[in-house]
């Protein structure tokens, strides 16, 4: 939710989202708009849409939405443009802000048609200059065509001349003749010049064969470097061509075969002088251009500076005056047409706040009318308000996301802060692991105000956004490290020596066989001897085992209490004595007595089986225990327990729909009593959540039966699954220290006993990444999913609705850290 800071709220409490009031606020049209902006500067009223069944055309602010929406668009041109120019948008500064919005959009307007005819401009003489640049090859390579063919061709006409002259035939009279017969029959071959793309230059050739039946004559030739089209505007790779043919069809049949491969046409002359000619005009053409271009970037980009200066200021302008209308628009007017009516949710304490900010709105606008302030009551459920700050924010989302606390009931929030990390922490236990966890994480809040400033990615804008929980994750996973002893899975002998000593000079390292208590009990955690030996897998199984069976009973425990909370909050006294006692009675005469077993057992040094003692009391509960018995009465407490367990199920199945369907008679009479004070009316509106009649509606007692009959039936079951769901614990913690042993011994170690430097080094490096790709990210994520479950489901539901609603104030704020 809303971060708060100042003395202008009281002190934060997290327990019970705030008490929130329905307000009906009276305003006169001439001091509306700027009531609702300091209304939004305050951010402390959800408005409701008092014109649900307009049309968004039908509204009375309609019109200025669309100007806000025609600036909008505007300002998005801008920023699309200053973006290709690569040009940021600078930070808004106090100075030279317009406050008037009829300026503001008549600058827009005139800046976006200034930047429209400019762009227009550029384009077409961009587009000109490619096309002479484009032209200029032509007339080069073409000329290259020509002037090697018209060298070629004298070349012949000279050998051929010198031939004629040394040889006589009597062929040679004949070929004159012919020759000065048919010169008025000669025809002319045409030609036509351009460019094609590379990529499509050889099917472009095999087209104009097939098309003209082999005659024309295609001379082509590479460009060199990548040519700007004038078309797309993209680099493309080219080639010059010269098409030779006959005839007005053959033309014309090339002509489209050019259109149709996208082939940019030139004119072009045989004669010499005149290509020369048209080179120098083309060419002094582009350097005009050129510096015409130049000087229109120039004033393109000292147009968008002016824009980025305040860009930010008319775009914020903007949003706001957007928002407001759109608040306006949820308004409905009064029947004199000169006041409009709100409602909305707002938190109590924020009454003198609003009456502030509406006061101010009158004296600003010299308004005569001054607005009005009056609460209304409901029994509408209000939505849900908790006051968090940026340490809070995190742990009260990770709650949200399975589902919004309903009005005022218990947060499990405030024990999430503590329990989520610490659960987290069992199932990731070392402390190496974890100050690599902690020494990234306070980069992140190090660099808090700049980061937060910034555009992160996906994944590393929700490490970002839970650093906070990062943080305790990691010392919690200190914390657990140093109970397992373990740095990297290498245990340390950090609070004093280990207890055990070897009996004789034969004792093996790697075994306990010959280890004997020598020392006082290791102080803190774990003791360092029983890592390595051959009993650490089952004596840490075992502790983790039991440990996990603790901290379950203990965090269900917490939630059953949390339902009592709720119920003497609600003064829902049958919740209470049909919800709270007989669950709290059928969870601690199982799995209750069981920790109590494991604490015995644990303190008393006993060899007894609990998986026996725990199966027998179902099966046999009057044998005797025998060696398995921990204490003096344990088969009486275990009949007596049992007896509990097995009574409890009934009490929480059949009183209840009896009760409610007596209470539904009861209230049956009261549906048109006067309606209370608002703080009793919204308690009432809380305290009637189940569902189970309100003043007009129908009771079914079959279907309030059923759905107790669920609820007992997974309650009774969740207790059992629910228990052995937190072996999690146990599981991930064995996984997480075994990988770390395994990457350890298996590639550190290994890499060691080589003697190598080359191969001691690449050991270290893959150690490295296997240590950061798969225990602190793959193992932090799995840790993480598996703790959030165990709160959702394991620990939540035994108290925690979820069915509510947030409170979405109406705030400048958001408009300010989101984009639009």
């Amino acid at each position: 939710m809303g971060e708060r800071e100042g003395g202008c709220c009281p002190s934060m409490d997290l327990m019970r989202s705030e008490p929130m009031q329905l307000v009906q606020l009276i305003i006169p049209i001439e001091s509306a708009h700027l009531a609702v902006s300091y209304l939004g500067d305050l951010g402390l009223i959800q408005f409701k849409d008092l014109n649900a069944e307009k049309s968004p055309f039908q509204r009375t602010y309609a019109i200025q939405i669309k100007r806000s929406g025609e600036m909008a668009r505007k300002l998005r041109f801008f920023r699309d443009q200053m973006s290709k120019a690569g040009l940021v948008a600078q930070v808004r500064s106090p100075g030279q802000a317009i406050a008037n919005l009829d300026d503001l959009e008549v600058k827009l307007g005139d800046l976006e048609a200034e930047l429209v005819e400019i762009n227009a401009n550029g384009e077409k003489l961009q587009r000109s200059y490619n096309e002479l640049a484009e032209y200029k090859l032509v007339l080069q390579k073409a000329g290259e065509f020509f002037s090697s063919a018209l060298s070629s061709a004298e070349a012949r006409q000279r050998e051929y001349s010198s031939n004629q002259g040394r040889e006589e035939s009597l062929e040679i009279p004949l070929l004159s003749e012919q020759e000065t017969t048919d010169s008025s029959k000669q025809v002319r071959l045409g030609f036509i010049t351009g460019l094609v793309p590379r990529e499509k230059s050889m099917a472009f050739e095999r087209i104009l064969f097939r098309a003209t039946r082999g005659n024309v004559y295609l001379k082509q030739v590479v460009v060199d470097e990548p040519v700007v089209d004038p078309v797309s505007g993209d680099k493309v790779e080219k080639n010059v061509f010269a098409v030779f043919f006959s005839g007005e069809r053959a033309k014309n049949k090339i002509l489209k075969i050019c259109e149709a491969f996208g082939a940019n046409r030139y004119s072009f002359s045989e004669d010499g002088s005149k290509q020369s000619q048209l080179i120098t005009e083309v060419s002094g053409r582009l350097s005009e251009l050129k510096t015409t271009i130049d000087a229109g970037l120039v004033h393109r980009g000292n147009l968008l500076q002016t824009i980025g200066e305040q860009f930010e200021q008319w775009n914020l302008l903007v949003r706001k005056e957007k928002a407001i209308y759109h608040t306006l628009n949820m308004l409905s007017m009064d029947v004199t047409k000169k006041c409009l009516v709100a409602e909305g949710w707002s938190p109590i304490f924020a009454t003198k706040q609003i009456q502030d900010a509406l006061h101010r709105a009158t004296h600003d606008c010299n308004s005569q009318v001054e607005a009005i302030f009056q609460m209304l009551h409901t029994r509408e459920m209000p939505p849900t308000y908790f006051r968090t700050n940026k340490f809070t924010t995190a742990f009260q989302e990770i709650v949200d996301a399975y589902g919004v606390a309903k009005y005022q009931e218990a947060n499990p929030g405030v024990f999430t802060i503590v329990t989520f990390p610490f659960l987290f922490a069992v199932m990731f236990g070392d402390w190496g692991h974890g100050i690599c966890l902690l020494l990234a994480t306070l980069f992140f809040i190090v660099r808090e105000k700049k980061l937060s400033s910034q555009k992160l990615g996906d994944i590393m804008e929700m490490a970002f956004g839970g650093r906070y929980v990062i943080v305790l994750m990691s010392l919690f996973s200190i914390y657990t490290g140093l109970i397992y002893n373990e740095f990297f899975s290498v245990p340390f002998e950090l609070f004093a020596p280990s207890a055990y000593v070897c009996r004789d000079a034969t004792c093996s390292e790697a075994s306990t066989i010959g280890l004997i208590k020598g020392r006082d009990t290791y102080p803190f955690g774990v003791d360092p001897a029983w890592h390595g030996s051959r009993s650490e897998l089952p004596f840490l199984n075992s502790l983790k085992m039991k440990m996990s069976i603790l901290l379950g009973v203990a965090q269900m425990n917490l939630g059953i209490i949390l339902s009592y909370f709720n119920a003497l909050f609600f003064k829902n006294s049958i919740n209470t004595w049909f919800q709270f006692v007989p669950q709290m009675i059928f969870l601690n005469s199982l799995f209750g007595y069981l920790s109590l077993l494991i604490i015995v057992k644990w303190c008393t040094g006993s060899q007894a089986d609990l998986y026996h003692v725990m199966i027998y009391m179902f099966l046999s509960p009057t044998d005797d225990l025998g060696e398995n018995q921990l204490f003096a009465g344990q088969k009486t407490l275990q009949m007596v327990l049992l007896l509990l367990a097995l009574v409890s199920v009934p009490w929480m199945l059949l009183p209840k729909p009896f009760l409610l369907k007596m209470q539904h008679e009861r209230h049956q009479g009261e549906a048109y009593a006067p309606l209370p004070d608002t703080e009793e009316s919204l308690q009432s509106g809380a305290n009637h959540n189940d569902g189970h009649g309100h003043g007009h509606e129908e009771f079914e007692f079959s279907e309030v039966f059923v759905h107790q009959l669920i609820h007992t039936i997974e309650f009774v079951l969740g207790a059992v699954s629910n228990t052995a769901s937190y072996l999690r614990l146990w599981a991930l913690s064995l996984a997480h220290s075994e990988l770390s042993v395994v990457f350890y011994e298996k590639v550190l170690l290994l890499a060691w006993g080589y003697n190598n430097i080359f191969i001691l080094i690449i050991g270290i490096i893959i150690f490295i990444c296997a240590t950061v790709g798969v225990l602190l990210v793959m193992e932090t994520l799995s840790a993480f999913l598996h703790a959030l479950r165990l709160h959702w489901v394991e620990f939540q539901n035994k108290f925690y609705e979820g069915d509510g609603y947030k409170f979405y104030p109406f705030s400048f704020f958001v408009l300010d850290t989101e984009e639009e």
